[in-house]
């Protein structure tokens, strides 16, 4: 890396650097990551208007959400692979057009297998945006100000997850629930001119695409996320549900030993020999698990005890969505000089106790104002996480593998935040139903605390995380090469 810590060896980056201010490359990088973020959250607010509208089964609509989720999570890993190989700006570009493409196609949807199939096509596009969005960054910005970058990259991505609820509430309320999708076309019109203009164009020269590896990877992700989104409809040990997992056991350890011959693999088995990596992903599937799992239900117990509209919901849970805005720069900031495992394990501990807060002293009718203190905590245990989990993850890899440990980290945050909610929707059935308010908070009490439990652990692998973090030889890709015979990242304007 060249001194301002730039992917590759050339100038271009610092060209580039000097006509734009960092504030205009965290934009370019990460409004399409905020376009990608928001969608999906304020699907799940207009459900209700989708589910009277196109007259969709229960069904229906679990897979207007499960159709995202499973094309989302299970190409994260191939995104990133293909834009290492043909360019990640160019791989980015491609992903925001095919995104909003599938916005048009889901907007002018009439029925429900339309909508589910340009949801998937949706999850395709967003798979390429998520982890190039965050990797561009890393190439775009000096190193000395990558932390601080990566804490306001983190704030858009908190900003997403605050205005979802009151986004999708409002257009439900105001227009038709096809608006929001039309919301991502100027969106688009704006990002990718922006993207061209501001950032350059990185690979990693003489990469080849590892097709066995995508395969067996895509395959066994496809299984074992089917079966996580459909195991409580279908019941966990049917035999439906457990061949799946079977299936995708299989197809994960094929793809673990072929990716320890492969010359150059699409996720290098040596990165899980870093312990900074190993328990910073474990952190991020603890969290989404526990956190994402329980605001699922949080965002509907707003709506029931007492009723309230889904832009009213919206509105009150904004004291808990709108912290990550404020800490996550604070925290990336402070990343360097405190560890970013320390602050990890403070943020998940906060979130613990704003999540056991919420659970002491829900009720039917519970006051908003007994739990908005609650509620806070939680949001800035949140913002305590995102930027550290972010700058350790990429720290702990070299440069020209910041795709690959981005489109990684990626998968496992999707993966935990899909069993969190499959597994605490299926404790809430257990114990409670939605017929009633009362009936809500008994089954939301035992699902939350589960949640916490989650979170407690990956509290405790956050503090195995080392204080100091330092990038592997940009060359080390799989552990075997020196790393002067292996190729730089290049970086072109």
């Amino acid at each position: 890396m060249d001194g301002d810590g730039a992917g590759g060896p050339g100038l271009a980056p610092d060209d580039r650097r000097r006509r734009f201010p960092l504030w205009v490359t965290i934009v370019a990088c990460s409004l399409p990551m905020f376009m990608v973020a928001l969608d999906n959250l304020v699907v799940s607010t207009a459900l209700r208007s989708m589910a009277v509208d196109l007259d969709a089964s229960t069904t229906d609509l679990q897979w207007f959400v499960n159709a995202y989720v499973l094309s989302f999570a299970c190409l994260l890993l191939t995104g990133a692979a293909l834009g290492d190989r043909f360019g990640r700006r160019r791989v980015f570009v491609l992903g925001v057009a095919a995104f909003t493409l599938a916005s048009i196609g889901c907007g002018m949807a009439d029925d429900s297998s339309q909508l589910i199939v340009m949801r998937a096509l949706q999850g395709m596009g967003a798979a390429a945006v998520m982890p190039l969005s965050l990797t561009l960054l890393a190439e775009e910005v000096p190193e000395r100000r990558r932390n601080l970058a990566l804490g306001l990259w983190s704030a858009v991505s908190g900003m997403a997850v605050a205005l979802g609820p009151v986004v999708g509430g409002a257009v439900v309320e105001g227009l038709d629930w096809q608006w929001i999708f039309w919301v991502n076309v100027p969106v688009c019109v704006v990002a990718i001119p922006l993207v061209f203009a501001v950032l350059g164009e990185s690979s990693v020269p003489g990469s080849r695409l590892d097709l066995p590896g995508m395969v067996l990877v895509t395959a066994g992700l496809v299984a074992i996320v089917w079966a996580i989104v459909n195991g409580e409809t279908e019941g966990w040990g049917s035999g439906l549900i457990l061949s799946a997992f079977a299936a995708g056991v299989v197809l994960l350890v094929l793809f673990v030993l072929w990716e320890r011959r492969a010359g150059q693999p699409l996720l290098p088995l040596s990165f899980y020999r870093k312990r900074a990596f190993v328990f910073s992903n474990l952190v991020s599937a603890a969290m989404y698990f526990g956190v994402f799992g329980s605001i699922f239900l949080l965002a509907q117990f707003f709506q029931i005890a007492p009723v309230r509209t889904p832009l009213e919901a919206g509105v009150l849970t904004l004291a808990w969505t709108l912290m990550p805005m404020f800490v996550a720069p604070v925290a990336g900031a402070l990343t360097e000089r405190l560890g970013g495992g320390r602050l990890m394990a403070a943020g998940l501990l906060l979130q613990a106790v704003g999540l056991a807060w919420i659970d002491l002293v829900a009720t039917a009718d519970t006051p908003y104002s007994s739990m908005v203190g609650a509620m806070i905590v939680a949001g800035i245990g949140m913002g305590l996480v995102f930027a550290p989990t972010a700058s350790v993850v990429l720290a702990s890899v070299g440069a020209q593998n910041r795709g690959k440990a981005s489109g990684a980290n990626n998968t496992v945050r999707e993966i935990g935040g899909a069993l969190g909610t499959a597994i605490l929707s299926s404790v809430f059935v257990h114990y409670g139903s939605d017929r009633n308010a009362q009936d809500f908070v008994e089954g939301m009490r035992p699902a939350i605390w589960v949640g916490v439990g989650v979170v407690l652990v990956g509290a405790l692998c956050a503090l195995a995380i080392p204080r100091r973090v330092s990038d592997a030889p940009a060359g080390s890709s799989d552990g075997r090469e020196p790393a002067a015979d292996r190729p730089h990242t290049s970086v072109t304007p």
